[in-house]
């Protein structure tokens, strides 16, 4: 794949499978521009794991707002240097973890929310799902140590794996790439990493595809 194409590819996946480590890297070498997540400049998230029911519709909503107005400024304008993009998140990760946080009337109104402000942002060329089992992210979130995530329950990620799968049934228009990594480490391995790299710039048609990796 050509970085003159102008791609867009957005990875996604479950708190701790990798998708912000596989985005620098990918971005470095495709020469792309990165947009990544500024989660750790969210004040509600330590208060949401302290006190979930309290605090989830305004840590969803806060979420919301700061996924939709990075998306908004920074993939319309595009760069001269970096015409193509790598994301390590999709603005409708927001209703995949509110449909688990909220009761329905929060929901209901995120949704609402989410529908008017997704016409406004451009869809990813291609959304890369990563995918290992909940052991295997409890172990990763386990050991990169930020202290709010380290009481995180491997149900909450269950449900949050399967919030994503479900997700993927509506989208028949977009073409998303399941990639499932179980024990495969990217970071240190190089003929990991350029098989999951073959894999992504291989692109897509539309339509949920799943490789084992």
């Amino acid at each position: 794949m050509d970085a003159t194409q102008n791609w867009y590819i957005a990875l996604e996946g479950n708190i701790g499978v990798g998708k912000t480590s596989l985005a620098m890297k990918l971005a470095a070498d495709w020469d792309a521009g990165l947009i990544l997540e500024q989660f750790e400049d969210n004040s509600f998230l330590p208060k949401f794991y302290k006190e979930p029911a309290r605090y989830a519709f305004p840590l969803e909503m806060s979420f919301l707002a700061s996924r939709f107005n990075q998306l908004k400024s920074r993939l319309p304008q595009g760069d001269l240097f970096h015409p193509s993009f790598v994301s390590d998140y999709c603005l409708f990760k927001s209703l995949v973890f509110s449909r688990i946080t909220l009761d329905e009337d929060e929901f209901s109104l995120c949704q609402k929310m989410y529908e008017i402000i997704d016409m406004q942002i451009r869809k990813p060329d291609l959304i890369v799902y990563l995918h290992r089992p909940i052991h295997k992210l409890l172990l990763h979130i386990m050991n990169r140590g930020r202290e709010y995530e380290l009481n995180i329950a491997p149900d909450y990620l269950e449900k949050v794996q399967e919030g994503y799968l479900e997700h993927f049934k509506t989208m028949t228009n977009q073409a998303v790439l399941i990639i499932e990594l179980d024990g495969a480490d990217f970071l240190d391995n190089e003929r990991v990493y350029g098989a999951l790299k073959e894999l992504i710039f291989r692109g897509s048609s539309p339509g949920v595809h799943k490789v084992r990796l």
